[in-house]
């Protein structure tokens, strides 16, 4: 999966197509992330103590990692992720679109 926590993301498609957030759970074996401010799904919640009212709260809901693009962070557009590998050995993320690291 290219999609990592703490990336920031674009919705490519579904109800929410165009909203931007940051990734802050990626589910591997089930492909999805959950991004911030993005599917919130509304959620009703028991009074924790005897003299307190329950409330309704919004929690946001995983989205399939592939309705998401990584927004770069040296163009600032969407855009697909390829590899390299650096001198030292390591693979790191690029941009398709300009080169630079993603």
């Amino acid at each position: 999966m290219n999609i990592k926590k703490g990336d920031n993301v674009i919705v490519a498609s579904g109800k929410d197509k165009g909203k931007q957030g940051k990734v802050v759970k990626v589910l591997i074996g089930e492909n999805k992330i959950i991004v911030e401010n993005v599917n919130l799904k509304k959620k009703h919640q028991r009074a924790k103590t005897g003299g307190k009212k329950g409330e309704k709260i919004e929690v946001p809901r995983p989205i399939s990692a592939s309705a998401a693009m990584i927004v770069c962070k040296n163009c600032g557009k969407p855009a697909r992720v390829g590899r390299r590998v650096s001198p030292d050995g390591k693979k790191i993320r690029i941009c398709k679109k300009c080169g630079a690291e993603a």
